[in-house]
């Protein structure tokens, strides 16, 4: 079992960053990235884009899990975005900094010059980060309105913004939470629902002060402020679905310049909500069972196990990629696995006696007891299958998804976190059932499961990359949407001289999210909750 770590949350501002864009200024993004072997990082985070502005103050926290005995290098990237591709590789790069983890936690405030290349100065550009470690779990659920605000446009009305601010112990105001979508010519809004953890909102403070301000949103980044207010999490909880609680939004020029000044507006809070946020050690401590299947390509496109060339090949030292990426995944996963029975499967073999092509055939050629003991179980099964099959066609991967998602369907039945299931396919690439696949994964994206395929050999992986689903949601043939993102695709070829760990490190990256996702969407607790503070 993973030692439970500490969860920390960094604030990143930057100053003067340069100007990249022509005519206006730069939409600066901060990207997270942390040192994972070998030359390679890995995303970690990434904030919200700000448009039009040089200095930004980024409200999205990075969060980064904090292990005291491991140097955690990191990097902070800063981009000009001007597309709307999730790739960095096409936007402008303003700088950025390298720091170890251990650096910024012991720095109340971490301070440091940007740079293009290192030695090289982002001209005057500076970051500042500072963490703060998540002790609570809870999260602030808040519904928002406003009646009667000012006009601040001269053609029009405003289009007004929220922002809310937390007093820090050294008296200054922080960022906390900026409503994402500006309502146009409304002078009356009604906010969407939206949550904040109750450490970045309060500090867990429920008496702490909370500076709301209302601004009207410009698209060359000199927004104007309409008004603000000052309250506590204790006065916004007085909020029911009946009896919202109502503040009125001040300008201090205006108050000072009018006697007969009243207010700017009315903002409403119509309800303010604070629950409980379970982590993935939550439910895993809590008696959530990961169940670990594998499924393996014998397609013929892998080529002859016997030749040298084949991606099935097995050295003299006795490894090829299929077996170092059940090694290195299946190592990190059986921990979580308490009676340590793997199901493994191969797909697109002639399989004796019959010969015919199966998706779906057991290791150990024992379809009604297909669980092999341990990571080592499935690593044997593999190699005194090799021998006995005829390596075939066509790549189908539904067959095997659809598989374990009937197990996953039975668990979900139960109504409690109890199983998740993870399907490690691992191919050449050269799928042949895509649109079968697309929904087979869009099915199995209500399903307390996730996907991961690690592509070996030189193919082109861009169908992989296509079921990530990492640059837009994933959609059935019919149009269908994933209910949420499942799939994590990885190129071996990426880790070939990088360290075991490093390749398990990345494949697995997202699963902790996706198992927490799963049970939030269901409303389903662990099955052992911790002993939470009682709000």
């Amino acid at each position: 079992m993973a030692a439970c770590v500490t969860r920390v949350e960094l604030s990143v501002s930057c100053r003067s960053l340069l100007d990249r864009d022509l005519g206006s200024r730069s939409d600066p993004l901060c990207v997270l990235l942390q040192d994972v072997g070998g030359g390679r990082w890995a995303e970690l985070d990434r904030t919200e884009r700000i448009k039009n502005c040089q200095n930004p103050e980024f409200c999205k926290k990075l969060v980064v899990d904090y292990y005291f005995e491991k140097v955690q290098k990191l990097r902070f990237g800063v981009y000009d975005i001007d597309n709307k591709s999730f790739d960095l590789n096409d936007d402008d790069y303003l700088g950025g900094v390298e720091c170890t983890l251990g650096q910024v936690v012991s720095s109340s405030v971490f301070t440091r010059p940007l740079e293009l290349t290192q030695g090289k100065p982002a001209g005057k550009g500076t970051i500042t980060i500072s963490a703060e470690e998540i002790k609570d779990t809870r999260v602030v659920y808040l519904e928002i309105e406003a009646r009667n605000l000012d006009k601040k446009d001269f053609l029009g009305k405003s289009d007004p913004f929220l922002e809310f601010y937390k007093q820090s112990d050294a008296g200054t105001w922080q960022l906390v939470y900026r409503s994402e979508v500006v309502i146009k010519n409304n002078l009356n809004p009604c906010w969407r629902k939206f949550s904040v953890p109750l450490q970045t909102f309060c500090g867990g403070d429920l008496n702490k002060p909370i500076k709301v301000q209302c601004a009207d949103h410009d698209s060359d980044g000199s927004h104007d402020l309409i008004g603000a207010f000052e309250t506590n999490l204790t006065e916004l909880q007085k909020a029911g679905d009946s009896s919202p609680v109502e503040f009125e939004c001040i300008h201090p020029e205006k108050k000072q310049k009018k006697k007969s000044y009243k207010n700017s507006g009315v903002i409403r809070i119509k309800s303010c909500k604070i629950e409980t946020e379970y982590s993935f050690l939550d439910y895993v401590m809590g008696g959530c069972q990961i169940n670990f299947t594998v499924g393996v390509d014998f397609t013929g496109s892998n080529g002859d196990p016997r030749s040298p060339d084949s991606l099935h090949y097995i050295s003299p030292d006795g490894i090829n990629e299929y077996l170092i990426a059940i090694w290195s995944v299946g190592s990190v996963v059986q921990d979580y696995d308490t009676d340590k029975l793997f199901p493994a499967f191969g797909f697109g073999a002639q399989v004796p006696p019959s010969w015919q092509v199966s998706h779906e055939f057991a290791l150990n050629f024992n379809p009604s007891n297909p669980y092999c003991q341990g990571v080592q179980g499935i690593v044997d099964a593999y190699r005194q299958i090799l021998p006995q099959i005829r390596l075939y066609g066509p790549t189908s991967f539904s067959p095997i998804i659809n598989h374990v998602a009937r197990f996953a369907a039975h668990s979900a039945q139960q109504g409690a976190a109890s199983q998740y299931f993870i399907l490690l396919i691992i191919t050449d690439g050269e799928i042949t059932d895509l649109d079968q696949t697309r929904q087979a994964i869009v099915n199995a994206s209500k399903l307390p499961m996730s996907i991961i395929i690690v592509g070996v050999g030189e193919a082109d992986f861009k169908a992989m990359e296509f079921l990530d689903g990492d640059n837009g949601v994933l959609k059935s043939l019919t149009g269908e949407p994933a209910a949420r993102d499942i799939v994590q695709f990885v190129p071996f070829r990426q880790f070939k001289n990088a360290p075991r760990e490093a390749l398990s490190q990345m494949v697995l990256a997202e699963v902790p999210k996706q198992l927490v996702s799963y049970y939030k969407w269901q409303g389903w607790p662990p099955v052992k909750p911790p002993d939470m503070k009682k709000v």
